[in-house]
Parts: structure tokens; sequence; C-alpha cells
């Protein structure tokens, strides 16, 4: 049973920095299809930052250059470096273990954590 457990949520004014941390556990092997989407109040999930495969992420244009995925292997530990944050980025943030077929990662129906609260004040 995967399960995948998120920390690292808090409230920071705009321009703060938080990290917010995944630990993920129930694999044999090492996961690396992993990412984090976010929600809003109102508005659908969306995603935030997630690994195409191994070692290779991709971001949202919304925040390209402030934050920053990374995986550690040997923790089975996801994080998300978040910089210069902004009041739209205030959302509840879940962490999301994906699919893997052929190398690449599917997040379609992925295994979800409970979320961590983010909250940026202007």
């Amino acid at each position: 049973q995967v399960q995948l457990v998120e920390s690292g949520g808090g409230s920071v004014q705009a321009g703060g920095s938080l990290r917010l941390s995944c630990a993920a556990s129930g694999y044999r092997n090492s996961p690396y299809c992993m990412g984090w989407f976010r929600q809003a109040p109102g508005k659908e999930r969306e995603r935030v930052a997630t690994f195409v495969t191994h070692g290779m992420p991709t971001y949202a244009d919304s925040v390209k250059g402030r934050f920053t995925i990374s995986l550690e292997t040997t923790k089975n530990t996801l994080y998300l470096q978040m910089n210069s944050l902004k009041p739209e980025d205030t959302a509840m943030y879940y962490c999301a273990a994906g699919k893997t077929t052929l190398n690449l990662c599917f997040y379609d129906d992925p295994y979800w954590g409970q979320g961590t609260q983010v909250t940026v004040s202007s």
C-alpha cells in the first residue's frame, strides 16, 4: 500500500520561501514518478511540478524559475523548494505518485497525499 505524507506547509509573506516534503512508503523500488499539484479554493487541481522520467522535471509556467522539485531516492522523499512566493501561490499542495510505462511518468490516476496548506499574504 503506497502512502504519501506531506509536510512543510505554512503561512509566509510574499517574497518568502517554504520547502515542502513528501515521504513515500510502500514501494519495493525507489519511485521516480512523483510530483506536486495544488488546488486553490474554488479552482481545479493543477500540476505544479512533476517528473517526466528519471531526473527530468517539468514545471507549470506560473512557477518556473521560482520553484524547484527534487527527489532524494535514498529516503524516498520528494521536495518542493518554493522561493519568491506570491499570494496567488496560496493553495493546498498535494504530493502525487504516478505510474510508469516505458520509463515515462503518467499522473492521470496517481496516489495522493493528504495535502499541506500554503498561505502567502501580501
